[in-house]
């Protein structure tokens, strides 16, 4: 699954919503994801360092790209002495990544005569993960710092890290975490919190697995701590990278059953069901990679009826920030409304569904039905305009590629500016494909940043030569949104 978050509340602005009654999902890695894993320590256990050395970095080769998203990579392949060894596995899976959403074009196209999804959610999806990565330019990853701290610290026994069956174990412990984390991602509100920004894609594919929440990564660390105890970093970080890709392949619709291994893997079949917001699929099939924790702990559930995704009260936006931040809102509100420091208590640590005098759960007949009717919500620009947000999220993406890559030769303000420049284009987008009232105003103020910060030097196209034709463009879209905004305010809000 794929990366792991969650959040919602109101459409267009309706405080009444009930809090979200969990969605789940793949959840919570997705942050890791393209994280450098840049730590070191010593055998010993007595040393940090920040910087990985790029040299130690090993490419991998096609047939370890193909194996390693599906878990199939050997002990023997992937075990390092320390953690500067550790191949960062999330970034070099990037082409398979994309060519696994081709195929799944592809084959959607010829099975189903339509994509696997639309192009508003899919922008959505993208901007969602592009959010959750942005801390990362200027901290490290809270999974690899607190585990290194346990291990440095606390850790009771050092099992060998060459050894198949420390692999093995790390791979069961890593698992079995997720299965608590996401559990509990679901059944607490505040984590729920974050988790609901994975769920609330009304569309199922591949790039659903891309919608990761910005807050999930700081409450995930927990559930794995204890494998520091024991577990050397080396290890845990290889595992933690595998579940994760793993996770990335079950968001899709094309795959229908796979026969005996539906018993013991997590498959898409039940992460389906894990996305649903019918009744039947609340709460249930929590797994990472081995479903058998599910039917363990009274939580597994199969695919029967036709499964209707998202959340149980849907957002209805594009917005990024409200795609992350509207169950915080609800949560906000909610705990101020509710009398009693215990109630108090309850609105953030019992379940979404909760309020004074129910179960902690909250009531499975207070979830609303499904028909299998629903419609997913919808942008309703143009497809002209729906080009045009293309276009700016991919010159957007690739100026927050080249962020990535040179962050280190990069001065913090430079790296500040770009950052407010990715999350004001991600938000102009959502206006834009929400057909905000005041999303002309945004573009044009987000085009004159864009001329701003090439001006002074803060973004550099690619290519020099791009720099005259970008200048034009950008003051052609400053005219044209200009006139819109123009407009707007003499004759009042645009359509």
């Amino acid at each position: 699954m794929w990366p792991k978050n969650p959040s919602d509340a109101l459409s267009a602005g309706d405080s009444s919503f009930p809090p979200e009654h969990h969605q789940h999902s793949s959840s919570s890695l997705y942050s890791l994801w393209l994280q450098p894993l840049n730590h070191k320590y010593s055998p010993a256990g007595n040393q940090a360092r920040a910087d990985m050395n790029p040299e130690a970095q090993q490419d991998v080769s096609v047939s370890q790209g193909v194996r390693m998203m599906f878990y199939m990579m050997k002990p023997n392949e992937t075990s390092f002495q320390t953690l500067e060894e550790v191949p960062d596995y999330v970034k070099q899976a990037t082409p398979f990544f994309i060519s696994l959403m081709l195929l799944e074009l592809v084959v959607s196209w010829i099975l189903k005569g339509k994509a696997p999804g639309r192009l508003d959610d899919a922008l959505t999806s993208m901007s969602a993960g592009i959010l959750s990565r942005l801390p990362s330019l200027f901290s490290r990853s809270i999974e690899l710092t607190t585990y290194i701290y346990i291990w440095e610290n606390y850790r009771l026994i050092i099992l060998p890290w060459d050894s198949p069956w420390t692999w093995y174990l790390t791979f069961l412990g890593v698992d079995f975490g997720y299965y608590w984390f996401h559990r509990m991602a679901h059944e607490v509100n505040i984590m729920w919190a974050g988790h609901q920004t994975h769920h609330s894609s009304e569309d199922y594919n591949l790039s659903t697995a891309l919608r990761q929440s910005v807050f999930q990564i700081y409450t995930s660390w927990i559930f794995y701590s204890p494998l520091a105890l024991f577990i050397p970093p080396s290890v845990y970080a290889v595992h933690l990278q595998f579940n994760l890709l793993y996770q990335f392949w079950i968001h899709t619709e094309i795959i229908n059953n796979l026969g005996p291994l539906e018993l013991i893997l997590n498959t898409p079949s039940h992460h389906r069901v894990h996305h649903g917001r019918n009744r039947y699929c609340i709460d249930k099939n929590y797994a990472g990679v081995l479903i058998i924790w599910d039917r363990i702990f009274g939580t597994f559930e199969a695919e029967n009826e036709k499964v209707v995704y998202g959340l149980t009260h849907p957002i209805n936006t594009f917005e990024p920030f409200m795609v992350q931040c509207h169950h915080l809102v609800y949560i906000w509100t909610t705990f101020w409304a509710t009398p009693g420091f215990f109630n108090k208590f309850s609105v953030l640590f019992k379940g979404p569904g909760w309020s004074p005098g129910k179960p902690r759960l909250g009531l499975s007949e207070e979830i609303p039905e499904v028909t299998g009717k629903e419609v997913p919500f919808s942008s309703s620009v143009s497809h002209l305009l729906r080009i045009y947000a293309v276009v700016q999220f991919a010159l957007m993406l690739a100026f927050y590629e080249e962020t990535f890559a040179d962050k280190a030769a990069l001065s913090q303000v430079t790296l500040l500016l770009r950052v407010c420049f990715i999350i004001l284009t991600l938000t102009s987008i959502g206006f834009l494909l929400d057909q905000r009232p005041k999303a002309a105003i945004l573009e044009t103020f987000r085009c004159l940043v864009f001329l701003m910060l090439c001006r002074f030097g803060h973004l550099k196209p690619f290519t020099p030569s791009l720099s005259f034709a970008l200048e034009i463009f950008f003051s052609i879209c400053i005219a044209f949104w200009g006139v819109r905004s123009i407009k707007q305010l003499a004759s009042g809000p645009w359509k």
